[in-house]
């Protein structure tokens, strides 16, 4: 990609176009005292300097947005008037609303955003699967799926479990680490690091590598009736679910396979996970549901000699279509894509902070998504789109949203974040080709460039500094040149 480094000068003031007659935007700027203000700004012929973001051959072509569907967020949509409840499902799923998601994740089995754990097979030793049911679905995410169905009957879906269940693991339980929220015989914790090879210390990495620490037990049991039925319960899932008029077009085999949870999760090595996708789910997807597609994901560790591992056995390549990151994954996705193009890279899971709903929090959404579109995801999915109150979990753990509810009030708002989403959402559609990226870098302004089949130009921009900065586009023969105001927001839509 023939991209030149963006370097940002310091300039006091608005820009004073050198000629009035040039491609207009619109310019659409939020910052933390006012979003979503809308103005115009002309491209010019000459520009001053020479620190330009060229457009080059596109880096990949854009697909979807799309959220998780979690019980959490369907309580607090059900906590508001019937009005409340029909605007947000309209912002979010409508073509027309705000944010226009197309595509939606849905957890197989309990996450750490359901009231509490549950399986669709919770009868120990049921390998024949006689008593697999979705009624719990049925009751939650079903009915939040089908409210969004309304809006946009064209949603697709994939889908992933964060724990298997229970009766499938070492552990015979749904998390992987004991703690006050749930009640996993803590006397089973030794198992995580002192398993069958021992507590090596070598397996420990240096600062900034997650996990710091590394697992080398696998938590689902690896007997061949386990595999083989675990295989069946992801074939038996997407079938109830057809029969719901819910369409799963893909699946993964484990939600964060690297994070050692106290809610909902399961460990599993290199070679494990390999066993699993290459002997068991991709042969019986491709035999039951020949349109379902198998992605490696999702991937949430930025030890990129485990992803590698994984990558470098020759039957991925045939049992799994592509990659699915989030969190600490995404710092390995660049390295991924240059050794690994023949996949499909998709982003799994918005980082959902610590539930502080504030304008930092918008600035990292902000930078996450010209991150991960930059870097050649064509999917972005986020985390919780409505939470209510503080945002807290099951399992203790208070997490940010794009709507927050208040029960006591019966209200509802749109956060930051939720802004920081629609500068993206509302104008990047199906089909949109990146042709430049810009890293934040230690200059905080991360710029994605996108060109429309109708040969228009998106360009997205944030400045997470307390001054002005300038940035500077080539836009066709012409540039767009700003100065971004401190601490904002900006998409420029080409008219």
């Amino acid at each position: 990609m023939d991209v030149k480094r963006l370097l940002f000068v310091f300039q006091i003031g608005f820009l004073i176009p050198l000629f009035i007659e040039a491609q207009t935007f619109t310019w659409v700027q939020s910052s933390k005292d006012k979003e979503w203000r809308t103005g115009r700004i002309s491209a010019v012929a000459k520009v001053a300097e020479h620190d330009v973001v060229v457009p080059g051959e596109p880096v990949v072509t854009f697909n979807r947005w799309g959220t998780c569907f979690n019980e959490l967020g369907w309580d607090a949509i059900n906590m508001l008037p019937e009005a409340g409840r029909e605007e947000i499902m309209r912002n979010l799923f409508s073509p027309s609303g705000d944010l226009r998601f197309t595509m939606g994740r849905i957890p197989m089995n309990a996450n750490d955003y359901a009231r509490g754990w549950y399986s669709c097979d919770e009868v120990a030793g049921d390998f024949g699967l006689k008593y697999f049911n979705i009624d719990r679905d049925k009751t939650t995410l079903i009915p939040y799926i089908h409210k969004a169905q309304s809006y946009n009957p064209d949603l697709t879906f994939w889908a992933s479990p964060w724990s298997p269940p229970s009766w499938m693991k070492i552990n015979g339980d749904y998390p992987v680490r004991s703690s006050e929220h749930n009640t996993m015989d803590v006397r089973k914790d030794y198992i995580l690091f002192e398993g069958p090879d021992g507590n090596r210390d070598d397996y420990k990495a240096p600062k900034g590598i997650f996990p710091p620490k590394l697992s080398l037990t696998d938590y689902f049991i690896m007997d061949d009736r386990y595999l083989a039925t675990y295989a069946r319960y992801f074939s038996r899932f997407i079938s109830a679910y057809a029969e719901q008029g819910i369409d799963i077009g893909a699946v993964m085999y484990q939600n964060e396979a690297w994070s050692y949870t106290p809610y909902p999760g399961c460990a599993w090595t290199p070679e494990g996970i390999v066993r699993f996708n290459v002997e068991y789910l991709a042969p019986l997807m491709k035999k039951e549901h020949p349109g379902v597609d198998v992605y490696f994901g999702t991937i949430n560790t930025n030890r990129y000699d485990v992803i590698d591992k994984v990558l470098t056995d020759g039957r991925m390549a045939d049992a799994v279509k592509g990659i699915g990151l989030q969190w600490e994954g995404g710092q390995i996705l660049q390295r991924l894509r240059e050794n690994y193009p023949g996949y499909k890279y998709v982003q799994t899971e918005g980082e959902c902070g610590w539930g502080s709903f504030d304008w930092k929090a918008a600035e990292h959404t902000f930078e996450r998504i010209s991150h991960y579109l930059g870097n050649g995801c064509e999917d972005y999915t986020f985390w919780n789109a409505v939470l209510a109150g503080d945002g807290m979990s099951t399992w203790g753990w208070k997490q940010n949203a794009l709507i927050r509810v208040d029960a006591a009030s019966s209200t509802f708002k749109y956060t930051h974040e939720y802004y920081a989403v629609k500068h993206y959402s509302h104008y990047v559609e199906k089909g949109d080709k990146v042709v430049a990226h810009v890293g934040a870098g230690e200059a905080n302004v991360p710029v994605l460039v996108l060109l429309t089949p109708e040969n228009k130009y998106l360009v997205m921009a944030g400045n997470f500094n307390d001054e002005e900065r300038k940035m500077t586009v080539k836009v066709g023969k012409k540039y767009l040149s700003a100065v971004l105001k401190p601490h904002s927001l900006n998409t420029f839509v080409q008219k």
